[in-house]
């Protein structure tokens, strides 16, 4: 495990209470509990910020229709050989 360094944080009491009853539930500590939570929210921010890359390359770059009717036609192939019975 990395090297751990101890914070402080303010929350409102209501969030405490939520957070004490879902970690207990869950059988955690408070720092496991924290940590899952920084790590899930850093993940998808992550994601979240790929996601848009991709999707102003494809508004800057969309697929031809070519390459449109080329994998129809690949798609169609492949379900062909498809045993469907």
């Amino acid at each position: 495990m990395d090297k751990s360094t101890k914070v402080a944080i303010s929350l409102p009491e209501r969030v405490l209470s939520a957070i004490e009853k879902e970690r207990k539930a869950r059988g955690e500590s408070r720092s496991a509990f924290f940590r899952r939570a920084a790590e899930k929210l850093l993940k998808q921010e992550q994601e979240s910020k790929a996601v848009e890359a991709y999707v102003r390359g494809y508004c800057t770059m969309p697929e031809s229709a070519e390459e449109v009717e080329g994998v129809h036609r690949a798609g169609v192939n492949v379900l062909a050989e498809e045993p469907w019975q």
